[in-house]
């Protein structure tokens, strides 16, 4: 399918996405806080750079945009346009994600993955169940978890 703008349009559009302080991650941030949790956001002496850290716990997480990641939900769907383009930006996202995950676990840090599918589309849970289900992974022993949207 053809893009409706043009590449002048779309990249502009394109570059306005942030990396950091999305809506998601503001979201599970204020939500962590009124529950009393305090954390570190983007530390640059965690490998990755995680989005929230707490290091009470030796806790780091991760929200991810699930076109971004290339999660397996209706959120994503490789562009039509230059293609080969996205499918190697996404690729190489994951494989970077997954060295994070090696390094994080190396170091000694737990990992939770949110991602974007929990907070938004037809599948997203509710906003309290998704903070309780964080605040229950924090609070526990488990090394790594993922929260995703309803499929």
């Amino acid at each position: 399918m053809t893009d409706i703008v043009p590449p002048s349009v779309r990249s502009r559009m394109m570059a306005g996405i942030r990396g950091k302080d999305t809506l998601p991650e503001r979201l599970i941030r204020s939500g962590l806080h009124r529950m009393g949790f305090r954390f570190r956001l983007h530390p640059m002496n965690v490998p990755g750079r995680p989005d929230i850290v707490l290091p009470r716990y030796r806790a780091a997480i991760f929200v991810h945009g699930c076109f971004w990641h290339g999660h397996n939900c209706p959120l994503f769907k490789v562009p039509g346009d230059n293609r080969e383009f996205w499918v190697r930006k996404i690729e190489g996202n994951r494989s970077r994600d997954a060295e994070v995950a090696d390094l994080l676990r190396k170091a000694g840090w737990r990992q939770l993955t949110i991602w974007e599918c929990a907070m938004k589309g037809a599948g997203k849970l509710d906003p309290d169940k998704l903070l309780q289900r964080c605040a229950k992974w924090i609070l526990g022993a488990k090394r790594t978890s993922t929260i995703r949207g309803r499929r």
